[in-house]
């Protein structure tokens, strides 16, 4: 898809001590929060100017679960935290609602998942990266904590792992799992996340996508980590293959829906294919290699077989139970 220049002005110098809200969405994981409260209370800045920092917890679980862990863990870190409730169900009205409630008083927003915690030199890394580059958005990598029950086969698929590039590198998405954004920018898209895929996720990668296509710069922090914890219930071939799938179909919804043209269309089903032709090929090899390599051969079918199933315009709305995740 061709890039666009973006149309708004050069950005304004930024303060000396910039205005963060490190926003958090959770669902249902009081115990995994309190974990990543504290992770944040352990921030430090070598690098940058200690930021003004305020924590925004949206609590997308209509009995309120996360109150608690926010007035107890918040007393202990050194920052404050805002509780904010957000009673539709879906990741991207819950995203929303943190943007919502950071307001215009911040001049970035970080967002972090709830089952995650950020290294001590995070926040550090993505304000120290953003200013060096002139960055709109700056994504870092999110590595995973395997339970400890869960299977060698699982854990050493490297499905799990995701694509790391060096620190300055330009990109064109990322997640929301591990993100600074510049605030304005959801003035300047006058837009927000695609409350669309507020069942099915992907609502990040339809945001970052359209701000990179929009001309806005977006670069990677390969030393801003985050680590996300895995339960044992996610270290199962069923998960990783639905996510796949998922993933697959999330992709070429945003693909159509920021550049509706037959190319694109034919350009994600040809890619599907692909994938599943790939997938196919590895079969006969990987079922002498072990289970890991199958199960990296069948992920490879599952993710183009989303991309075909995305491009005819089926949806999976993986979240649908369980809403956040």
């Amino acid at each position: 898809m061709p890039v666009r220049q973006a149309e708004s002005p050069p950005p304004a110098p930024l303060p000396a001590c910039p205005r963060v809200a490190v926003c958090v969405v959770t669902y249902q994981r009081p115990s995994q929060l309190a974990g990543l409260l504290r992770s944040l209370g352990m921030l430090m800045f070598p690098k940058s100017s200690r930021p003004d920092v305020e924590v925004i917890v949206v609590d997308n679980d209509p009995a309120g679960s996360a109150r608690a862990v926010c007035e107890t863990v918040g007393r202990e870190i050194g920052w404050p935290v805002r509780y904010v409730r957000e009673m539709r169900p879906g990741i991207a009205p819950a995203r929303n609602q943190a943007v919502l409630a950071a307001g215009s008083h911040a001049d970035f927003i970080a967002f972090i998942d709830d089952d995650e915690a950020a290294e001590p030199l995070w926040l550090d890394e993505l304000l120290s990266v953003q200013a060096a580059h002139g960055a709109d958005v700056v994504g870092g990598p999110v590595l995973p904590r395997f339970a400890p029950e869960a299977p060698a086969w699982v854990t050493g698929s490297g499905l799990f792992e995701r694509r790391r590039r060096p620190t300055g590198a330009p990109i064109m998405h990322t997640g929301a799992g591990n993100v600074l954004v510049r605030a304005r920018l959801f003035r300047e898209l006058r837009r927000m996340f695609d409350e669309r895929l507020a069942l099915t996720g992907g609502e990040d990668t339809h945001f970052f996508l359209d701000a990179a296509l929009r001309g806005h710069k977006l670069v990677w922090a390969d030393q801003a980590v985050a680590y996300e914890f895995v339960p044992a219930t996610r270290a199962t071939a069923r998960w990783i293959l639905g996510r796949a799938y998922r993933v697959g179909t999330t992709w070429s919804f945003c693909e159509r829906d920021l550049n509706p043209s037959a190319w694109t269309l034919s350009l994600r089903l040809a890619k599907g294919v692909g994938r599943i032709a790939h997938g196919l090929l590895l079969l006969p090899t990987s079922l002498l290699s072990g289970r890991s390599a199958l199960l990296r051969a069948v992920g490879r079918i599952c993710m183009g077989a989303g991309n075909v199933a995305g491009a005819v315009g089926v949806r999976y709305e993986e979240y649908r139970r369980a809403h956040v995740g």
